[in-house]
């Protein structure tokens, strides 16, 4: 089974990105977090494009389909030619019908710095799905796609029988069967239920009230929601997730003004 273990990350002398994450993939994963929370940087870990500062992947495949958050599409290769070129690095055969089910509308022989932003999205998820990959790892890949096909992607993950690591912040990734949520919070992982507002908790949800000079910029630095009230923010928690959730507030310069029952 593909597992990261124990992953910390810190870039030169600044506070640690991650903070000891730990990760068995045994279904899709969504994973979610504040902008700035350290998601691309875990994503880059398991796809093997940035070494951790502590920690390892264990059995991470020889071949990964990886689409980074800022695809490089300002090539002079056309798209087909640069499908075929990957296909060829990887000893497989090129999946133009990847193409076709995204809907790609562009020129597939013209540059592909010519593209749209979403025909050039396309060409992104192409190459990374295409290619009999062992492991997908896919950032914010719903950004930029048109309608149609961002009610498709879906479908298509569905069908990978490989681990999948996705960030998403459209909600369009809880339509990934059997996907299990996860938050990046101060650089720890803590569990998130697929669907907050349906299902029933395992135990009584948690009330929490936070006090700050910004409340709404406290709840989107821990990457929540919740309803503002003058200098207050107020969530309902899971119980795993409360203790992570506070000492996140507390680092951010919040307080805490209560913790009970729902």
């Amino acid at each position: 089974m593909l597992r990261a273990e124990g992953i910390h990350k810190r870039y030169r002398r600044n506070p640690p990105v991650l903070a000891g994450v730990d990760l068995a993939f045994d279904g899709p994963v969504v994973l979610s977090g504040a902008n700035g929370s350290g998601k691309s940087t875990l994503l880059r870990i398991v796809a093997g494009c940035t070494s951790p500062t502590a920690g390892r992947v264990r059995g991470r495949p020889r071949v990964v389909g990886y689409l980074p958050d800022r695809f490089p599409a300002q090539l002079r290769m056309p798209a087909g030619v640069y499908l075929r070129h990957l296909a060829a690095i990887r000893g497989t055969a090129a999946e133009p019908e990847l193409l076709d089910a995204l809907g790609f509308a562009g020129p597939r022989e013209e540059a592909m710095a010519r593209l749209s932003k979403g025909n050039a999205q396309k060409v992104g998820l192409a190459q990374a799905l295409g290619g009999g990959p062992g492991l997908v790892v896919l950032d914010e890949p719903w950004a930029g796609l048109d309608r149609a096909a961002a009610d498709h992607l879906p479908v298509l993950l569905a069908h990978l029988d490989v681990p999948l690591l996705v960030t998403d912040h459209t909600g369009r990734a809880a339509r990934i069967p059997g996907a299990r949520h996860v938050r990046l919070v101060d650089g720890v992982l803590i569990p998130e239920p697929a669907d907050a507002d349906t299902g029933p908790l395992a135990a009584p949800a948690v009330a929490v009230v936070l006090r700050a000079v910004d409340p709404a910029a406290l709840l989107a630095e821990l990457g929540l929601r919740g309803r503002v009230d003058a200098d207050r923010a107020c969530l309902t928690l899971p119980p795993g997730e409360v203790d992570a959730v506070l000492l996140a507030a507390l680092r951010h310069g919040g307080s805490v003004v209560s913790v009970g029952p729902a």
